[in-house]
């Protein structure tokens, strides 16, 4: 470790003082680098401030930054005197030694640490097992007063329930009452309500209904006679995000692990016998019906893989070191799930919010796919009058579409209504009586107002016309959303005109920029290094991608000929510098936001006409090939 530090410092022997003080800033930056993996970077930076040495370390004089690390090294911030240059060499091979007796240190605590855990942890199970026995010895059997005491206490509880909460009285009982899904709904009855039912990967927004529709899909599935699944086949419900792989194997959830007699904890007679005993998992659980894994894009890749062996294998597997079976004392079950495994025949339901290309090809290519939409606005507004209905409440008219501006997930619409129902009814419950609950609007909104809600759809389009402002198009997930692009232009003196856009937006929207840039002069004839132009996405700049291209070439092609664009209008599509415009992904997803937004006409490109929905409710589509097209059809003739 000396050496390999020391490297830069012997390099810079025999060289001009330029040339040394080059290689002393690699080795300054190389032993802040090696700090900050020996601490992590953000402890460098709280340890820095502590020491008063955040300001030298981000300097630009090198002696300045030899001091930051006399220091940290030293852990003293009294030092200030910064090191002449000529001393410079000496300080920082003084600083690596330090280093390297540090690095030493650690990795010789980090292993006396690991020992003595483990010896602890051997101890500690030692003197458990010694513990228990003798109190059985004792008490003569598994109960003593302390332990009766609190199995009555466990019994009181058990005949304490409360009534069923409001979001499972409002979960809908049938497919019938599921709202906005109907092409998702005949999707997945045709993968799972079949004599060769598929494995599903599920996609969509978080509480649009994705696990109630799969656990309604297997109730159909159970009352049609050519399917494989029986009256008690199970739902098996399970969270991705909770399911991790543990590399020593003493515990599985989802597959299943053995339990070994000495140190995972095997029951009291086999462990006596020095007998293992499997533990089968979820999957197992799951087996002749469907296990509905939630948010299966976060799930551990390591079990993954193996989830997609039991897929395969339709079987689980057991190992144990300390299996023989050749001992009589084995149990037959035992000897079985040894031997050949514990079934394991499931259809895997796997739902996820990410976007495809985040999930595991290998799981992708075993399962077929199923996209359920975003709820639009009316569908908000059915999902409140039907969840008013079954709370037997009575609302005023303007609820259902004041839910729909404040959210897109069902789920939540229903918890709003709940919450405004509850607090309606704790405010009116003494004249009430047996009279219907009435909602009214102050109630919805005390909700909103705690909850810290905003509204979901803060633009909406206009019949109006406006110079150099349209409005884009964006995806985010499986939702998408509008884009406020706005451009103004002034006169520069000439040739030095300056374009500018969002700092924060992305490397591709800002090659959308400069390739309208070039279409612009190919059109109009500008040269916009005639002008300052300022290029704006209204509410923040943080997008990337080139989707965005056609709207700004045309924002600016407005504001540069004064040219009004209609504000009923958004437009989608990468801009190439000949003019055309592009194919670009989430046709649908954008669609949907557009019409969540009020605008009633899309433009996409010739290229995306396929992926336009065979369905449009409120909206028409159109597609085009060129800014040109684009500029006839959505410029205002003034």
């Amino acid at each position: 470790m000396k050496s390999m530090l020391r490297g830069v410092t012997e390099e810079s022997k025999g060289v001009s003082w330029k040339g040394q003080e080059d290689q002393l800033h690699r080795q300054v930056t190389a032993i802040y680098s090696l700090l900050a993996n020996l601490y992590g970077s953000d402890k460098l930076v709280m340890k820095a401030g502590k020491l008063d040495a955040l300001k030298l370390m981000r300097s630009k004089i090198l002696g300045e930054r030899v001091l930051a690390l006399q220091r940290l090294i030293y852990e003293d911030p009294t030092i200030d005197e910064v090191p002449e240059s000529g001393d410079l060499p000496t300080v920082l091979n003084e600083i690596e030694e330090e280093i390297a007796d540090l690095i030493a240190k650690k990795t010789v605590e980090e292993k006396i640490e690991k020992k003595i855990a483990e010896r602890m942890q051997q101890r500690h199970e030692e003197y458990i097992k010694e513990i228990k026995i003798q109190v059985l010895k004792e008490t003569n059997g598994p109960d003593n007063p302390y332990t009766l005491k609190k199995y009555a206490e466990l019994e009181k509880l058990e005949h304490i329930s409360l009534s069923r909460s409001a979001l499972d009285t409002l979960r809908p009982s049938s497919l019938q009452q599921v709202v906005g899904q109907d092409s998702a709904i005949r999707a997945l009855m045709a993968k799972l309500v079949s004599p060769f039912p598929q494995h599903v990967i599920v996609y969509g927004p978080p509480g649009v209904g994705k696990t109630t529709v799969a656990r309604l899909v297997l109730e159909e599935a159970k009352k049609v006679p050519y399917t494989p699944f029986s009256e008690q086949a199970p739902f098996v419900e399970v969270d991705g995000t909770t399911l991790r792989w543990d590399p020593r194997e003493v515990t599985n959830p989802l597959l299943g692990s053995v339990h070994d007699p000495i140190y995972q904890g095997a029951r009291r007679d086999l462990a006596d016998g020095a007998i293992p005993e499997p533990k089968p998992g979820l999957v197992t659980e799951a087996h002749g019906g469907i296990l509905f894994i939630d948010e299966i894009g976060d799930m551990d890749p390591v079990l993954m893989n193996k989830l997609l062996k039991v897929l395969e294998d339709k079987r689980v597997k057991f190992d144990s070191a300390y299996y023989d079976p050749d001992d009589p004392g084995v149990p037959k079950y035992i000897k079985k799930l040894f031997a050949h495994g514990a079934p394991a025949d499931f259809i895997l339901v796997a739902a996820t919010t990410r976007d495809p290309s985040d999930i595991s090809p290998a799981l992708r290519s075993r399962c077929a796919e199923v996209y359920f939409e975003p709820l639009s606005y009316k569908s908000i507004e059915k999902i409140v009058i039907d969840a008013a209905e079954r709370l037997q409440a009575d609302i005023d008219q303007e609820i259902p579409e004041l839910v729909s501006e404040y959210t897109i997930e069902g789920r939540k619409a229903v918890g709003m209504l709940a919450d405004a129902f509850g607090l309606a009814l704790y405010q009116k419950y003494d004249t009430l009586k047996d009279a219907r609950v009435k909602i009214i609007k102050e109630d919805l909104m005390e909700v909103v107002r705690a909850s810290r809600l905003s509204p979901y759809i803060t633009v909406k389009g206009s019949s109006q016309g406006e110079i150099g402002k349209i409005f884009g198009l964006g995806v985010c997930g499986f939702v998408g959303s509008i884009l406020e692009i706005e451009a103004i232009s002034f006169p520069a003196v000439e040739g030095k005109g300056k374009l500018r856009f969002n700092q924060t937006a992305g490397s591709m929207a800002k090659d959308s920029v400069f390739n309208a840039a070039s279409v612009v002069r190919l059109l109009t004839g500008l040269d916009i290094s005639d002008y300052d132009i300022h290029v704006n996405v209204v509410g923040g700049g943080n997008i990337d991608g080139p989707s965005a291209g056609a709207a700004i070439t045309l924002a600016i092609i407005s504001c540069l000929l004064q040219r009004p664009i209609r504000q009923d209008v958004a437009v989608t599509g990468e801009v190439s510098i000949q003019g055309k415009i592009k194919a670009v992904g989430g046709i649908f997803e954008k669609i949907y936001g557009a019409k969540q937004a009020g605008i009633s006409l899309v433009y996409v490109p010739q290229e995306n006409k396929s992926d336009i929905p065979s369905v449009l409710d409120g909206i028409k589509v159109k597609t085009a090939v060129t800014i040109k097209d684009l500029m006839d059809e959505i410029f205002i003739i003034q």
